[in-house]
């Protein structure tokens, strides 16, 4: 149960969203936190009611997320121009909603957020910044790197076009 509990703070710490707060658990406390978690019954669906999720969609620009969305294809290596990106970055796009999302492997880390935006939009290419939040100042920050995936909405489908990925100072 505790082990369950750090996994599902960690795993929400990450994603940067905020975690409901209640007493703190200890070791051998079994209770649930205030406000953590609804353990009234759900209501039943009508028969009408579809019990099946929601298909997955593409992600909504800005929002980061650790997986690529399925049904995204993989932009080839050829079409994709990492050459002004640091050693050892991630440079791993695909597309999605008939091209006109670009999901793409960014880096980030402590206490900073990555950030993508579609700079650039011609004929033959697609230039996509991608930047880093900074840290406020006094901020105590962990000293990890994630590699979360970032959605970047173009004007038209990428098509044939090459996808140049570039890095800006953080914001």
């Amino acid at each position: 149960m505790v082990g369950t509990g750090a996994f599902l703070l960690m795993a929400t710490a990450c994603a940067g969203q905020d975690m409901p707060t209640g007493r703190p658990a200890s070791g051998g406390d079994s209770a649930a936190p205030t406000g953590s978690v609804s353990t009234s019954p759900s209501p039943s669906p009508s028969p009408s009611e579809s019990v099946l999720p929601a298909p997955p969609t593409a992600n909504p620009p800005g929002k980061p997320r650790l997986t690529v969305p399925e049904g995204s294809s993989p932009v080839p290596a050829d079409k994709i121009d990492a050459t002004a990106l640091p050693a050892g970055f991630p440079h791993e796009v695909w597309t999605a909603n008939g091209g006109t999302i670009l999901n793409i492997r960014a880096q980030e880390g402590g206490c900073g957020h990555a950030l993508g935006e579609a700079a650039e939009q011609t004929g033959d290419r697609v230039v996509v910044n991608l930047s880093e939040t900074k840290a406020q100042t006094g901020q105590m920050c962990t000293m990890d790197i994630r590699y979360p995936v970032l959605s970047v909405a173009l004007a038209a489908p990428l098509d044939q076009r090459t996808v140049v990925l570039k890095t800006t100072p953080p914001k």
